[in-house]
C-alpha cells in the first residue's frame, strides 16, 4: 500500500508539472511522447549535470508508460530532478582549469570551476555562458541545436533530434557534434535512462538482458543476481535501498555490446536499447521508483570534424 501511494503521489506530481514549463508533444500514431524544452529562465531543468536537450517526461505505447517522475519533489536546479532518457557528458577542460576559471559541459555551457577538488557532478557550478539554443518542432520529432563558443578555445554545434520512427514503436535519439573551435574535443557521454515502466516498483518483476556474460558476479549479490546474460532482482527494493553496479564482460570496441532489454513480467512492457557506436563503459543504478542502465560512448572530434551517434529504443508489449 505504501509503494502504491508513493507511485500515485509521483504520478500526480508529474501531471501537475507538465504545463508549467516550455514543452512539446510528438506522435507517430503508435507512440505519444511529451518533452520539456531548454529555457534558461523558465525551463524544467536548469542544473549542470545533464544535457538540457531531449528531456522526455512521458512516452506511451499501447497503453504502457515508460518514463515519468521518479523523485519526490521537483526543483529545476537540482541535478537529478530530471526525467526520461537524459544524457550527460564528461567535463571538458576541467583538470587544466584553475579555481575560478572555466570548463565546458556539452549541452549545458561554460561553467566556473569552484576549487582544486576532482570534478563532482553534484557540485553547484555557476553557468558563465549558456550558449545559444535553437529548437525546431515537427509532428513526430523535435530537434535541439546548442551552439557554444568558449573563451578557452572550445566551440561546438551540438544537434540532438528526438524522432519517432514512422509506422514503428521506435524512438531514435540522433546526435551530431561539430567541433568549430581551435581545440580537440574528447569526452564520454552516457544515457541515464531513468525508466519508470507502468509505475511498477523495482524488483523481481524486472529483468535486464545484456549481450555479454557478466564477469563480476559478486557485485550486487544482496539485491541482484547475474546469470545467463541477465540481471535479476532478488527482492523488491525498499525505501533507502539502491543498486550501483559496474558489470564488465564487454570488449569496449564492439557496437553489438550496446544492446540492452528491460522487461517487466507483470505488465508485459519491455524496451530494447541499441546504438551505432561501441559501448565504452556500462553502469547500472536503481532505486525503488526507477531503474537505469547507463551505457557510455566515447566522443572525439578534432577541429573541423563532426562526430555522430544514434541511440534507438524499441518499445514492446505482450498485450
Amino acid at each position: 500500500m505504501k509503494k502504491e501511494f508513493l507511485f500515485g503521489l509521483l504520478l500526480f506530481s508529474g501531471l501537475n508539472l507538465f504545463g508549467q514549463y516550455p514543452e512539446a508533444s510528438i506522435s507517430n500514431g503508435l507512440i505519444a511522447a511529451k518533452l520539456y524544452l531548454p529555457d534558461a529562465d523558465k525551463g524544467f531543468y536548469k542544473a549542470t549535470r545533464f544535457d538540457w536537450a531531449g528531456i522526455i517526461s512521458s512516452l506511451k505505447y499501447n497503453n504502457h508508460e515508460f518514463f515519468g517522475q521518479w523523485y519526490a519533489k521537483h526543483d529545476p536546479r537540482v541535478h537529478d530532478a530530471i526525467q526520461g532518457p537524459v544524457e550527460a557528458f564528461d567535463p571538458i577542460g576541467y583538470d587544466s582549469a584553475k579555481p575560478g576559471e572555466t570548463f565546458v559541459k556539452i549541452g549545458v555551457g561554460t561553467l566556473k570551476k569552484l576549487n582544486d577538488k576532482p570534478y563532482r557532478f553534484s557540485s553547484q557550478f555557476e553557468i558563465m555562458n549558456g550558449g545559444e539554443w535553437t529548437i525546431k518542432k515537427r509532428k513526430d520529432r523535435v530537434q535541439f541545436i546548442h551552439e557554444l563558443h568558449d573563451v578557452n578555445g572550445y566551440a561546438y554545434i551540438y544537434k540532438k533530434t528526438v524522432r519517432l520512427v514512422k509506422n514503428k514503436p521506435e524512438l531514435v535519439l540522433e546526435h551530431s557534434l561539430k567541433n568549430i573551435g581551435a581545440k580537440e574535443i574528447e569526452t564520454h557521454t552516457f544515457n541515464h535512462n531513468f525508466f519508470v515502466i507502468d509505475q511498477q516498483p523495482t524488483g523481481p518483476d524486472f529483468t535486464v538482458s545484456l549481450p555479454f556474460e557478466i564477469s563480476n558476479q559478486a557485485a550486487g549479490k544482496k539485491l541482484m543476481k547475474f546469470e545467463n546474460m541477465q540481471m535479476r532482482y532478488l527482492k523488491e527494493l525498499s525505501k533507502g535501498e539502491s543498486t550501483m553496479e559496474y558489470p564488465v564482460g564487454f570488449t569496449g570496441d564492439r557496437i553489438e555490446d550496446y544492446d540492452f532489454t528491460i522487461a517487466n513480467s507483470k505488465t508485459g512492457a519491455s524496451v530494447r536499447i541499441t546504438a551505432d557506436q561501441p559501448l565504452s563503459k556500462f553502469m547500472f543504478w536503481s532505486v525503488p521508483t526507477t531503474l537505469s542502465p547507463e551505457p557510455f560512448i566515447k566522443v572525439k572530434a578534432r577541429p573541423g570534424e563532426k562526430f555522430k551517434w544514434n541511440i534507438t529504443y524499441e518499445f514492446n508489449s505482450k498485450d
